[in-house]
């Protein structure tokens, strides 16, 4: 056994993928090494010297059924995901106050960039930039740009001088 898995680490994804196809009688999507390392040695060591026992996988499955398991996050671009219930949803923020280098709601920023004029409207809890909702000033800028940007530095906010004496 421990001849077989000094050899798995010699071995390059491909090889590891055909080892993984021959151990567990299925094709593999990852092309990770050390994932595929450690599923295939793992695998070689539960055939050696048995895998879990029946109690363990018992409970494997009981919490596996208990877990309300999620393949991935809704895709709601702003606002309340109608298919919630509202009974189990949050509906205000948890967490502090407006920026302080935000204007206050309903205020306008405005930058020129590359001859463009760009206008965004400061919402109550977002961006508003040509009828579209933004929940960051750093996703209308990779907008407008094209790359990533800081939000903030994009359209020259700085902090208050009492904000930057409060936090450091």
């Amino acid at each position: 056994m421990q001849k077989e898995i000094d050899e798995l680490s010699r071995m390059t994804v491909s090889q590891l993928r055909q080892k993984y196809l021959e151990v567990f009688g299925e094709e593999t999507r990852s092309n990770n090494r050390q994932f595929l390392f450690r599923r295939i040695a793992w695998r070689i060591q539960a055939l050696a010297e048995g895998g879990l026992s029946e109690r363990a996988r018992r409970r494997a499955l009981e919490i596996a059924n208990d877990a309300d398991l999620r393949i991935r996050a809704p895709r709601t671009r702003f606002g309340q995901d109608p298919t919630l219930d509202p009974k189990l949803s949050v509906t205000r923020k948890v967490a502090g106050d407006l920026d302080s280098r935000l204007p206050p709601h309903g205020s306008y920023l405005e930058r020129e960039y590359k001859g463009r004029r760009i206008i965004v409207k400061v919402l109550v809890g977002g961006f508003e930039f040509e009828g579209q909702i933004y929940r960051s000033l750093s996703a209308i800028a990779g907008e407008v740009t094209g790359t990533k940007w800081n939000g903030f530095a994009f359209f020259n906010l700085a902090p208050t001088e009492e904000a930057s004496n409060g936090k450091k």
